[in-house]
């Protein structure tokens, strides 16, 4: 039937022949690529760090070239708009964008004012906008943050805010950097089932580049995956997991990896899927009652037993410290301004001892305490009351890695020899003349923890304490892997590890042990692989795929699955 109108359907998002260089870059982040994204499609931006991922979104924003300036051919269309000709203030009302750090985007004393300002720029009237930052607030779990100041945030509850934001004009393209990296795992599920009810119930066009694709690969329609500014892949979940067996296995998700390892087809997209695969197996072998309960048995403990327990009371009379112990905290309270009347109780009555080349990994849910706990062993932060004690120092890389950038070239960064030795250390010894602030998010988490690291990597220069504060963000499984050898060697080399992390998976290959923190209390404290496969979401996705203690990883439940165990 005709009506006599044109229904033809303009693409949320149009990208032909494009290609772009950043000033002075040796060579291109992006290379001739070319995609369209249908309204209300959810789609998924796949590949390693470094890959072109950022500069794509931020060329869909108009941030590129507008912002970063650089060399610029082939077009971009965002609902039919020129984003090389309009500028990113033009295009805001009809893309929203979330970038890697958003600290960078904060420009508000508020939360409720972070938000509500892009609706004031639009020239909303008052009851709109309070009414539209009471929904996002509801929708994104944050309605107790709006009075907050922004300075108080941990990490996971700045990028919540960032999010708001960008959603509280309900744009018709919503392009995401990185959202889950800095948030724990019940609010990374959470806003990726957000992020597809708003693709479902009204339409909005979605492009999510992330490294945890078990997070989101399930609720994708399609995943596009780019190699060296280029675009590799382009096709179904379920495709592409097959591709990246072939073609990269650093791209395939914990679960894939399993199937993989185990011979085991076709490979899954989530957990539920491995889940019916793993079941419908079962019943295909003569349906016994449950083969992979009765196939191994084996310690709780697993693989991640703790080189030395954790005394449990510190603060107890008559407690003896080991002898190689580098940092103990004893009854530590510490309160922070949150920006109302009263300031509140961060850390309370935190016990905690880490021993010469014990590898520890600190973790709680967004606002448990875990960066405060770092800052204050580093004496960035005063407790009130309790005591600390670090006799062989503290090396500290903070959550953000630009306050370690202050250089306008990498090898100035971190002159000399020595620094050269650390930019090798983490894989940058390539990028010597770069300018930092064209780096890669990853990339810059990487040199900042070169700058941490710098001249102390051998012999008595090692500090006793190396404290890491989501030192992943950014990173792909690859350069994750080499993180982790990093952090062992260190422990071989006597320094006692602690690092905070939202990453399950990573805390699972990197930890011997695991501390839960969970409103300013320690509230568990054991072997990684008993923390780690005992629960709903601090569990790895092999562990919540087979629920069998002690195991955590791919290769353990691979062994487990082939009767090895």
């Amino acid at each position: 039937m005709q009506f006599g109108v044109d229904v033809r359907v303009v693409p949320a998002l149009a990208v032909e022949s494009l290609t772009y260089a950043y000033p002075k870059a040796a060579r291109p982040a992006l290379s001739d690529v070319s995609l369209e994204l249908a309204p209300g499609e959810l789609v998924l931006l796949a590949g390693r760090s470094a890959c072109g991922k950022s500069t794509l979104l931020r060329a869909a924003c108009g941030l590129v070239p507008h912002f970063h300036g650089g060399e610029i051919d082939g077009a971009v269309e965002v609902a039919g708009v020129d984003a090389l000709a309009t500028g990113p203030g033009e295009l805001a009302a009809a893309v929203g964008y979330v970038a890697q750090d958003p600290e960078t985007q904060v420009v508000s004393t508020t939360v409720a004012a972070e938000i509500e300002l892009p609706l004031e720029l639009r020239g909303d009237d008052p009851s709109s906008r309070a009414r539209a930052v009471e929904e996002v607030a509801l929708a994104l779990a944050i309605p107790h943050l709006l009075d907050r100041a922004v300075d108080t945030l941990s990490g996971g509850e700045l990028q919540r805010v960032a999010l708001a934001a960008a959603l509280v004009t309900r744009p018709r393209l919503v392009l995401l950097d990185e959202p889950t990296s800095q948030l724990d795992p019940v609010a990374g599920d959470e806003l990726i089932w957000l992020l597809r009810r708003l693709n479902e119930e009204w339409g909005v066009t979605i492009l999510l580049a992330e490294h945890r694709l078990e997070r989101c690969l399930a609720a994708a329609d399609r995943v596009i995956a780019m190699d060296a500014g280029a675009i590799a892949f382009d096709g179904t979940p379920r495709d592409f997991l097959a591709w990246a067996q072939g073609a990269d296995q650093a791209l395939e998700t914990p679960a894939a990896r399993l199937f993989s390892l185990a011979g085991i087809e076709p490979l899954p997209v989530g957990v539920r899927d491995a889940r019916r695969t793993l079941a419908s197996l079962e019943t295909a072998d003569g349906g016994e009652a449950d083969p992979l309960r009765t196939a191994c048995t084996f310690s709780s403990a697993g693989p991640g037993a703790p080189i030395a327990a954790p005394p449990k009371k510190l603060r107890e009379e008559g407690v003896r410290l080991p002898s190689n112990t580098t940092f103990t905290s004893r009854d530590l309270w510490v309160e922070l301004d949150s920006g109302d009347a009263e300031p509140r109780d961060v850390l309370r009555g935190v016990d905690l001892a880490i021993n010469g080349g014990e590898r520890v990994a600190l973790m709680g849910r967004n606002g448990a305490g875990k960066s405060t706990l770092l800052k204050t062993a580093a004496g960035l932060v005063d407790p009130v009351r309790g005591k600390i004690e670090a006799p062989t120092g503290i090396a500290l890389l903070t959550q953000n890695p630009s306050d370690y950038l202050v250089r306008e070239r990498v090898g100035d960064e971190l002159p000399g020899d020595a620094g050269l030795a650390a930019l090798r250390v983490v894989g940058l010894e390539h990028a010597a003349d770069a300018d930092p602030r064209d780096l890669s998010g990853g990339e810059r988490q990487r040199l900042a923890l070169a700058i941490a690291l710098a001249g102390r990597m051998d012999g008595d220069e090692l500090p006793g304490l190396v404290a890491l504060d989501e030192p992943t963000r950014g990173m792909d499984r690859a350069r994750k892997d080499d993180l982790a050898g990093l952090v062992h060697d260190l422990a071989e080399r006597g320094a006692g590890v602690l690092v905070a992390t939202h990453d399950v998976e990573f805390a699972a290959v990197v930890a011997e042990r695991v501390v839960l923190l969970g409103d300013g209390v320690a509230i568990a404290d054991g072997p990684a692989a008993e923390i780690l496969s005992g629960g709903w979401y601090f569990a790895t996705e092999v562990a919540r795929v087979l629920d069998l203690p002690g195991i955590v990883t791919p290769e353990q439940a691979a062994k487990v699955l082939q009767g090895e165990a």
